[in-house]
């Protein structure tokens, strides 16, 4: 590899290390780089008074200690979001400080205790604080180390009064990460990654893909008459993505060649025509465990680890440009024996 090049595929700790530590904590974060990933991807939601908050959905019952706080139960309320409807808690209707006295807890106790054993020892995260942990990492490691920012629900949030588009880009501009570092943007919207480059951004611009559905940005324009994401991975669909993106992740099951049953006889052909078309190709999210494992690299108990090996290489040698993982140093393994079968 080159002197500064970055190793391919990147190895993207998908919200930290959530294998090993509750998602979008410090010390998840932090694991995340001691593991070997080169870049992290925090999900970005804003409180009521616009400061960029990291929690996979606004929607954040699941995820915090707010539901056994009595200070905020009037707050608990429904929402629809994206078409569908949600009951809880939403970073929207609090301002930081009131967020800041919160603390993270593991999504999926029954299946990672060892992460839930540190609920609630850590508090949640700015997208600035996440800016200060990569800088000081990489200066740590004396590697070059990035951020793979997800901007969630941008068209709910534009309605709100909060776009995330202007709020994003001014933040990243008033941490160093404006330009010249290895950021990627990405979004399941296209809208708002427009915006994004549109305030001068030095950044790729990925568009988030999933196997069935359409983008919210695009239903809430056009209604039932969207564009499918099944429309958006034809041929014709990826030729129009020229331009507007500079790549394309998809769920990883969009990269495999699954039968009427679920098992996956090899690769699909989307990394070869993503890349025919000059763009980057990631895929999500690698997982170990058998629930989360494609049919047919299952082995054993449902909470155990399965042949992850296997399916991740399937993966790998695509040519993918990175992967998301819940557990950074099976990236890094995975990679790391690829390179020594060729």
């Amino acid at each position: 590899m080159e002197p500064g090049a970055r190793p391919r595929p990147l190895v993207i700790g998908h919200r930290g290390a959530p294998g090993y530590r509750p998602e979008h904590s410090r010390s998840g974060y932090e694991l995340a780089f001691a593991l070997g990933a080169d870049s992290v991807e925090p999900d970005v939601v804003a409180s009521k008074d616009g400061v960029l908050v990291i929690r996979h959905e606004n929607e954040i019952s699941g995820t915090t200690d707010v539901a056994s706080r009595a200070e905020f139960a009037h707050l608990r309320t429904t929402k629809t979001i994206d078409g569908d409807e949600h009951t809880g808690w939403f970073t929207e209707d609090f301002t930081w400080q009131e967020l800041s006295t919160l603390t993270v807890r593991e999504r999926l106790p029954s299946i990672r205790p060892s992460s839930a054993s540190f609920d609630g020892k850590q508090g949640i995260l700015r997208l600035r604080d996440l800016a200060e942990i990569v800088d000081a990492a990489a200066e740590q490691q004396g590697r070059s180390l990035g951020m793979t920012v997800e901007i969630k629900h941008a068209t709910y949030f534009e309605g709100v009064g909060l776009p995330l588009d202007e709020l994003v880009a001014a933040e990243l501009r008033d941490t160093g990460w404006g330009s010249g570092r290895p950021l990627i943007v990405e979004s399941f919207e296209k809208t708002v990654l427009a915006g994004v480059r549109a305030r001068g951004i030095g950044a790729e611009v990925v568009y988030l893909v999933e196997r069935s559905g359409a983008a919210a940005d695009l239903v809430a324009r056009d209604g039932s008459a969207a564009v499918t994401y099944e429309q958006e991975l034809s041929d014709g669909g990826l030729d129009t993505l020229v331009g507007l993106v500079d790549g394309v992740s998809a769920d990883k099951a969009l990269v495999l060649s699954l039968d009427d049953d679920g098992v996956a006889s090899g690769a699909s052909d989307l990394v070869d025509r993503l890349h025919a078309r000059g763009l980057t190709a990631y895929a999500w999210t690698l997982r170990p465990e058998n629930r989360f494992l494609t049919t047919g690299f299952r082995r054993g108990p449902t909470d155990s680890f399965g042949d992850w090996q296997s399916e991740f290489d399937v993966i790998l040698r695509t040519g993918i440009d990175g992967v998301f993982l819940d557990h950074p140093d099976l990236g890094v393994s995975a990679r790391d024996a690829l390179a020594d079968r060729r």
